[in-house]
């Protein structure tokens, strides 16, 4: 066991223990993994530039130290270090030449002048694993287009997507830094298996994560449907996702998510609310449902009956009847369930600086080698001097 920067005590090292990573990415999507990869218990370090966004906000009580910066930098220390001083470039140069995993997502051409691209290092470092992500292919003609969250929504079919499922009439985004993250994480299970291959070779390489292509295979997993065949056999679109009537039921005191999937399901809901008639319906006599011929229509049926129960009632029926249920949560209930609280998927921790900040745990668990909270979010280049002596220390 081991007492964080939290003050509090957590199980020391994790399944990366020994793991050096080189987090040179900004905003989301790299320095989120870059954290994943730190909650598994390698050593991250953060070069962070005179500036980066992640760590503006209104919502703060220092500044450079808002909610978005707190949850996605933590496990990390940070070094402030501008890589267009030449003595700062040489010192990331070294820094990167010690490390397994950098991650960036710099635009190559940046990256290019300031020799920090794969070609340049490879010798200096043949064992690192060379993570960069950025919009589009590198090869590709939009290589150089600058990309966000919204714009690869939009690129990858997601913004449609949603809009056909909701009928919403304008496209609209997810309200979630949802590109970001998926790219994140399609970065971490890259990093470890490119660092499998490392362990068992002593060979790096590179490993090109683009959020487009990453979102659009995402996407895709369902909702080619039909133009799996080719020539297509039917449409785009998952039809279970987009069927009309996709959405929470109302019941007597809120809504719910009730989830009939067989015509069984459909018959258990309908003797719950003392509607046999609608039970003996000829669409639910039989195993399943016809989609989405009939199901549309049954779910608009269920809305009209739903309202009879509360939403703690039809808990009790969906449980009775193993039928997928769970109520409409506000995001802020939603962290303060009773399973989230179980475990412990939130906690209080006391910042250096911050004070008291909500902590969001870590999701999985190892039996073994578990994952821990060691640091949280450090403010801008606090660790500077600490890395810098170590380089010192290895240079002697």
């Amino acid at each position: 066991m081991a007492t964080g920067e939290s003050g509090a005590t957590v199980p020391a090292g994790g399944p990366l223990t020994g793991v050096r990573v080189i987090d040179l990415a900004t905003v989301v999507m790299g320095p989120y993994a870059a954290q994943i990869l730190g909650d598994l218990g390698a050593d991250v370090i953060k070069i962070e530039s005179p500036r980066d966004n992640v760590r503006n906000g209104t919502t703060h009580r220092t500044p450079g130290m808002p909610p978005l910066h707190l949850n996605v930098n933590r496990n990390k220390r940070s070094i402030n270090l501008n890589l267009k001083e030449e003595a700062d470039r040489l010192r990331a140069l070294e820094l990167i030449a010690d490390a397994d995993i950098l991650i960036c997502n710099m635009r190559i051409d940046a990256l290019r002048r300031l020799g920090l691209d794969h070609d340049s290092i490879r010798e200096a470092n043949p064992r690192l694993v060379y993570v960069h992500a950025q919009g589009f292919r590198p090869d590709s003609d939009r290589a150089r287009l600058a990309a966000y969250d919204e714009t690869v929504q939009a690129a990858s079919g997601l913004v449609d997507i949603a809009q056909r499922a909701g009928d919403i009439g304008v496209p609209a985004v997810l309200p979630s830094i949802f590109a970001d993250k998926v790219a994140a994480l399609t970065i971490v299970y890259s990093a470890l298996a490119a660092l499998v291959h490392q362990r068992l070779t002593g060979e790096g390489q590179l490993v090109e994560v683009p959020m487009t292509d990453t979102l659009l295979a995402f996407n895709l997993v369902e909702h080619l449907a039909g133009h799996s065949f080719d020539p297509p056999l039917g449409a785009t679109g998952f039809p279970n996702s987009l069927l009309k009537g996709h959405r929470a039921r109302p019941t007597k005191d809120g809504y719910a998510m009730v989830v009939p999937y067989s015509a069984q399901n459909f018959r258990d809901c309908f003797h719950a609310v003392g509607r046999p008639d609608l039970a003996e319906d000829p669409r639910v006599a039989g195993e399943q449902i016809d989609v989405p011929a009939d199901a549309a229509d049954l779910l608009e049926l269920l809305d009209t009956v739903t309202p009879a129960l509360t939403s703690d009632q039809w808990a009790e029926v969906c449980t009775k009847h193993s039928i997928p249920f769970a109520p409409v949560l506000r995001l802020d209930e939603a962290a303060e369930d009773s399973y989230v609280r179980g475990g412990h998927l939130l906690d209080v921790a006391e910042h250096p600086t911050e004070g008291s900040v909500r902590v969001i745990g870590i999701p999985m668990s190892f039996s073994a080698t578990p994952g821990s909270v060691r640091r949280l979010a450090p403010l801008a280049g606090q660790h500077t001097e600490e890395i810098l002596a170590e380089l010192e220390g290895n240079r002697s």
